[in-house]
């Protein structure tokens, strides 16, 4: 609706100011737009577009003498009506085709290369959210001392899923001690969806410890620490490659939100959220700054696309860069990798 109440120079002068300041990131002058400008427009009838343009909302000046940058309100209206995709080249098409279409690859290598793609064709972060299933039952539990305090449970869902997780107790388990609780675990729990298995596990957790008897706190412990945060997806939730590449980029590169960057992709929850929201909206979608309504994401932008398998959304895939990322370049690789993981994984 925005973009429909400007002039067409209006436009004309605004898409230039975001391509440039895309390419270039420093603040744009009335006199650089001038020589970019086709329109046979004066210096003072470009000044007089800006201030309109920054009373609107869609420039700023970051420094009184300095030009202006785009804001976010800019971003989404350059995003939504003046850009123009580019197609992917060649090598590039070429490298997702081939790289996504390897016949031994299983599913969570055909994951995880997706990422690593991403990653390696942008210079940003690529991530791919794990399939989610509609239900995970549990069919069986087993416990194996590793060493010190480390114990390997081996847990099946569904029909044929397996799951290996290492976890690391308060203190050391004999042998006895783990098939015993995993008796009992199996016995309580076998046949139950995750979300019933945790609603058990917090009720347990609320009685009196001292009424429970040995065995009983072996099990406890060893499935809470197992089935934590609803059957141990919290460690499982997405793979994200190329965390390191936002060094590079100038305005992330102050120490202190490299730091709350790192500590967001660490604990996951604002990315949980976004890309939540990204699997609702079942098609492309472009989060802008604020617009990912995460404080330590305020200058990135993140671009999405749904995979699907047999019909079913199951996942999205994603790239997260600055607000000041080439959105006409990132917007169809991130499109045609979703297509292609669906392919492939569809083809599995």
């Amino acid at each position: 609706m925005l973009g429909n109440n400007l002039s067409k120079r209006a436009q004309h002068l605004l898409k230039i100011l975001v391509n440039r300041y895309i390419r270039e990131g420093q603040p744009i002058g009335s006199r650089t737009l001038s020589r970019e400008v086709t329109l046979d427009l004066s210096p003072a009838t470009i000044r007089n577009v800006m201030a309109d343009l920054e009373e609107m909302g869609l420039v700023c000046s970051p420094h009184t003498s300095a030009g202006r940058i785009p804001t976010v309100r800019g971003y989404r209206l350059f995003v939504d009506s003046l850009l123009q995709t580019k197609p992917l080249s060649h090598k590039e098409e070429q490298l997702l085709r081939r790289q996504l279409t390897q016949e031994e690859y299983n599913n969570q290598r055909l994951l995880e290369q997706t990422s690593n793609l991403l990653s390696e064709i942008t210079h940003f972060v690529g991530l791919v959210t794990l399939p989610k299933h509609k239900s995970k039952v549990l069919r069986h539990v087993e416990f194996l001392s590793l060493s010190e305090k480390r114990v390997l449970a081996i847990l099946v869902f569904n029909e044929h899923e397996v799951e290996n997780r290492i976890i690391y107790t308060s203190r050391h388990y004999e042998a006895a001690e783990l098939q015993s609780a995993a008796n009992y675990l199996n016995e309580a729990f076998v046949g139950k969806d995750i979300k019933t298995v945790r609603q058990q596990l917090l009720h347990e957790m609320q009685k009196n410890r001292e009424d429970m008897d040995k065995m009983r706190q072996t099990a406890r412990e060893m499935a809470n620490k197992v089935f934590e945060d609803g059957g141990g997806d919290k460690n499982n939730d997405f793979i994200m490659t190329g965390q390191t590449n936002l060094m590079e980029v100038a305005e992330l590169s102050d120490v202190e939100k490299l730091r709350d960057l790192f500590i967001a992709f660490h604990e996951k929850r604002d990315i949980l959220l976004l890309l939540a929201q990204a699997l609702k909206a079942q098609n492309l979608q472009i989060f802008i700054g604020e617009e990912t309504c995460s404080e330590v994401l305020c200058n990135c932008s993140v671009i999405t696309s749904p995979y699907t398998v047999k019909g079913g959304m199951i996942g999205v895939i994603g790239v997260i860069g600055p607000t000041r990322m080439p959105y006409e370049r990132i917007i169809p690789i991130v499109d045609l990798t979703a297509k292609l993981l669906g392919k492939a994984l569809n083809h599995h």
